[in-house]
């Protein structure tokens, strides 16, 4: 027997995506502006800790036991990177040297996954294991912690916070439409059978409008940018699209390993918070490494 959705069921749950969608929107606004860098650290940490939660799927963790002990050995490390990184209420800055060395090595995990990805499904047996994506778990979620912070403390009105996301936004939303309408060759067919070229180049070129966009703005009202700097960003908004459809195509492997539809159930309407962060965790450490080399 053949289920077709009913416009009906399909106008309730686009509904329900677009009043999620503006909910996070509103919230993450006003706790990037109006929040210190000391208390945005709070809420990013509330985000990663439930994003770690959901990374327990990715596992394969059935047990609460399991589960909290996975969160507590992420939620430790946090706690000592404050001291290592010297976050604290007085603080106007945080030491960009470690800050460096962490992002690097995110940096370093998404090119490894790149690979992962391009070998995938007949590598399979060199990472599915408990004790390999659990790793992954925390190789992908510290330095996304850490680069956000980091971006917060550089500008703490939070705008190179704002750009990250939305420069991923747009990544995300030219990549749908563009697929979507125009989307013939598949990308990843044992991964994403969804995902096409085009869509790639769909999110290309928005995210470039919006690099561009932001780039200007960056310039002419918050800091002055030479010639080489401006080069630079713009060849980081180009790199975003590919970073986040590699952490696109790293969620959907992991999955598909499981056999899950969503990461979890906490977004009405999206699914879990690692299905609309997956492209941020790739983007972030790059994003803001770059940030922080050219300072």
């Amino acid at each position: 027997m053949v289920v077709t959705k009913t416009p009906g069921k399909c106008n309730k749950v686009l509904k329900q995506r677009i009043i999620t969608a503006i909910f996070l929107a509103i919230t993450l606004i006003a706790a990037t502006v109006l929040l210190s860098s000391f208390w945005f650290s709070f809420f990013i940490t509330v985000a990663v800790l439930l994003a770690c939660w959901e990374w327990c799927a990715f596992i394969g963790l059935a047990q609460t036991g399991s589960k909290l002990g996975y969160l507590a050995t992420l939620a430790s490390m946090i706690m000592a990177l404050y001291f290592f990184l010297g976050i604290s209420p007085s603080a106007e800055d945080i030491n960009g040297f470690r800050v460096s060395i962490i992002l690097g090595l995110g940096v370093l995990f998404w090119a490894l996954a790149f690979l992962m990805l391009r070998g995938y499904p007949g590598n399979a047996s060199s990472w599915n294991d408990k004790s390999k994506i659990a790793l992954m778990g925390l190789l992908t979620l510290i330095p996304t912690w850490v680069g956000i912070i980091q971006l917060k403390y550089m500008e703490p009105l939070g705008y190179l916070v704002l750009t990250l996301v939305i420069l991923v936004a747009a990544a995300d939303i030219g990549a749908y439409f563009v697929g979507r309408t125009f989307g013939k060759n598949k990308l990843a067919p044992d991964l994403s059978p969804n995902k096409t070229w085009e869509g790639v180049w769909g999110g290309l070129a928005a995210c470039l409008l919006v690099g561009l966009a932001s780039t200007w703005f960056l310039h002419n009202y918050l800091r002055s940018l030479s010639a080489g700097q401006i080069a630079i960003l713009l060849l980081l908004s180009l790199g975003v699209t590919f970073l986040d459809v590699i952490g696109d195509l790293l969620e959907s492997m992991l999955k598909r390993n499981q056999s899950l539809k969503d990461s979890g159930a906490l977004l009405p309407g999206h699914g879990g918070i690692l299905d609309r962060v997956d492209g941020l965790l790739a983007v972030t450490p790059i994003f803001a490494l770059t940030f922080l080399l050219i300072e």
